[in-house]
């Protein structure tokens, strides 16, 4: 399997973390860089967050950006009520290294890496701030890009912080809609429709400590607090993990599919962040998105699992029907 090169930009919280996980300890990616933007966290939190997976997985080596602290336009509003004031579920993981983020910020290391063609993906998980600021700086970026993948949005599911939009781009619309109009890239949108069918659940929880009693501990340290949000606002047995699921996908694009569509954003009123997806073509625009709708779950976690907790593909595929 050839290895790609991805940046990862993301605001970690709790599912950002577990996708962290995935990608820097999978072998089909080789993570360049991470990205940290506000979103379900202070930035300044976010960045000790991917400090702290980062020392975790031994891969310190791996520069981390500062990026935005608030969104381009609206007060900056965290979802520390879902993922715990620290972001990581309330766990208060120490953070133990030194290490200190790049002096370059996000915004112009993204501009600078993309001045030219390049082999480097981005794989966007939280709002979409940094990139529209990259933007700003460097129009090009995303024709200089190998693909852009971006959790965010939804399609048919409802939202997640108001009836019609998903966090990302509910936190910053105008950099949602900003990117959408000037990517000059299709956007692999993998939204609520999708990202609602990874539920994460007790009993896989329970195998993870059977399976592997380290990863097994640190999983429920920091899930805790997300399963029992979950359960008192959509009433799910297991948290929702979004995150993971975009990297999964770029890593294999067979586990979902979709269409291609206009896609813009809302910026104003009561519907804030909602993404229209102009699927029956009513505006006659050229499709600047691939809207992903249908996921494999079960390949999704059979990929998750034997990549976190370093098990043997076949022992995942053998057990998960009896997890799910």
């Amino acid at each position: 399997m050839q290895t790609r090169k991805i940046i990862i930009d993301c605001d970690p919280g709790i599912d950002d973390t577990l996708a962290l996980n995935l990608a820097i300890q999978s072998p089909a990616v080789e993570v360049v860089a991470l990205t940290i933007v506000c979103g379900n966290v202070p930035v300044q939190i976010g960045v000790d967050n991917a400090f702290k997976c980062l020392e975790r997985l031994g891969r310190l080596d791996i520069p981390v950006y500062v990026g935005a602290d608030q969104p381009l336009y609206k007060p900056f509003v965290s979802a520390q009520d879902t993922h715990g004031m620290d972001g990581l579920g309330d766990s208060h993981i120490p953070r133990q290294s030194t290490t200190q983020p790049a002096q370059q910020s996000a915004a112009d290391f993204l501009a600078a890496t993309f001045s030219q063609p390049s082999d480097i993906s981005i794989i966007a998980l939280g709002p979409l701030t940094n990139i529209a600021s990259a933007l700003q700086k460097n129009p090009d970026l995303g024709r200089h890009c190998a693909r852009f993948v971006s959790m965010g949005g939804t399609y048919k599911s409802h939202g997640n912080c108001s009836p019609v939009a998903e966090f990302n781009y509910w936190s910053d619309p105008d950099a949602a809609l900003a990117v959408y109009e000037q990517l000059d890239q299709t956007i692999e949108m993998i939204g609520l429709d999708v990202t609602r069918e990874i539920v994460f659940t007790p009993t896989m929880l329970a195998y993870c400590q059977r399976v592997n009693p380290e990863v097994g501990d640190y999983l429920k340290a920091i899930t805790q607090f997300y399963f029992d949000f979950h359960w008192q606002y959509e009433h799910i047995i297991g948290c929702v993990i979004n995150d993971p699921l975009a990297v999964a996908y770029f890593i294999d694009p067979t586990l979902c599919r979709g269409f291609e569509s206009y896609t813009t954003v809302e910026t104003t009123g009561i519907s804030i962040g909602q993404t229209l997806v102009d699927r029956f073509d009513f505006w006659h625009r050229p499709a600047n998105s691939l809207i992903l709708t249908e996921v494999d779950t079960t390949r999704f976690f059979e990929q998750f699992l034997t990549v976190v907790l370093n098990a043997q593909a076949t022992l995942i595929k053998t057990d998960l029907p009896k997890l799910r």
